[in-house]
Formats: C-alpha cells, sequence, structure tokens
C-alpha cells in the first residue's frame, strides 16, 4: 500500500561511545601576543673578549694653566779676584762679583754654602803669574781635588779645572792655594773666576 505518515518523534537516545581519534588538523592561525612575563634571574659573566682595535686618535686638549715655577730651585755664582797672590791655606776670597743672586756664596769668606742638596758643578780658572800656582777644590773640610801650574820669572798661563760634586744642606766648598805656590794673579788684563751651579736637586 502507501507510505505511512511520519510518526511522533521519539525521545533521545543515549549517548553513544566514544568515537576513534580523528586525523591532525592543518596548523591554526598566531594567536596574539601574552604579556610579557617577569625578568629572569642574572646570568653567569661571559669569557673576557679578544683586545679591540686601537681608537682613533682624539684631538688636541686645551692648553693647561701654566705651572708654578716657584718651585724650581736655583743655586749658581760666580766670582772673581780683586788682589794677586792671595794667602795660603785658607780659603781664596773671590770679592768681584759676577753672578750671586741666591747669594749662596759668601764674598767675604770665600765660601759657598749649599742651601739645596743635590749635585752641583764647580770649576775654575786661574791666571797664574810669576811663581807657581798649587790650588785645592776643598769641600766639608777636606779637598777633593787637586792641580798645579808651574812658572818662574815673567811668565803667565792659565789653570782651569771642573768637577762635579754631591753636597748636602749646609756643606761648604772653597778654593786654597799652598804655601811658596799662591801664584794666583789678577790685573786689569787678566781675571781669576771661580764658579759652581746646581746641576740638578735630590
Amino acid at each position: 500500500g502507501e507510505m505511512g505518515v511520519e510518526g511522533i518523534q521519539g525521545v533521545d537516545g543515549k549517548q553513544g561511545e566514544k568515537g576513534d581519534r580523528g586525523s591532525k588538523g592543518e596548523k591554526g592561525d598566531l594567536g596574539s601576543a601574552g604579556l610579557m612575563g617577569p625578568p629572569g634571574p642574572k646570568g653567569v659573566a661571559g669569557s673576557k673578549g679578544g683586545r679591540g682595535a686601537p681608537g682613533k686618535k682624539g684631538s688636541r686638549g686645551a692648553k693647561g694653566a701654566r705651572g708654578d715655577t716657584a718651585k724650581l730651585l736655583r743655586s749658581a755664582f760666580s766670582a772673581g779676584l780683586s788682589k794677586p797672590f792671595p794667602p795660603p791655606n785658607v780659603p781664596i776670597r773671590f770679592d768681584k762679583i759676577l753672578y750671586n743672586d741666591q747669594e749662596d756664596y759668601n764674598p767675604s769668606t770665600g765660601k759657598f754654602n749649599c742651601s739645596v742638596p743635590g749635585a752641583y758643578v764647580f770649576a775654575y780658572h786661574l791666571t797664574v803669574r810669576g811663581r807657581p800656582a798649587r790650588v785645592s777644590l776643598v769641600a766639608r773640610s777636606r779637598k777633593v781635588a787637586k792641580a798645579r801650574e808651574t812658572l818662574y820669572g815673567q811668565e803667565i798661563d792659565q789653570a782651569s779645572f771642573l768637577t762635579v760634586l754631591k753636597l748636602s744642606a749646609g756643606d761648604q766648598v772653597w778654593l786654597e792655594v799652598a804655601r811658596d805656590w799662591n801664584g794666583v794673579y789678577v790685573s786689569a788684563e787678566d781675571d781669576s773666576v771661580f764658579t759652581g751651579f746646581l746641576l740638578y736637586p735630590d
């Protein structure tokens, strides 16, 4: 006969059993960025890197202020003899001052007084006439250098000497001639000069 009319909808059936796992779907779109997490702990220091290449030369700096010249230590003198044939075995008094700005040399005694410890240069250039001259450079009351010039009659010559001495503050230096060897001479045409100066301070 003919197909009957659709019947009344029945009640829902029970949930069926879990089906088999389907095949893996395609990769989904990238999600939006999440919030920034807290900073992690400080890592261990890495090993020291190699030395870099030298940098470019810097520009020239500004000119510095002028240094303090007041600390520059000075000591120098040069003095000539005013009368010939000085007395023997005592300091020769070179009383014609050529330079003595620091006044370390005393023309009334003929002695140089060290005020700045250090190395000093001492020199003399003496005119010798008519008799021999034996000259000693005395430092700290000790004859540290000796020289002589032997002349007789009306002969005239020059004697010169130069040395370096290490001095302490308070040391004294002078020149002496020996008895019967004091032919050190001066005149209007001839000078006899004693000189000393600080080479470098201690």
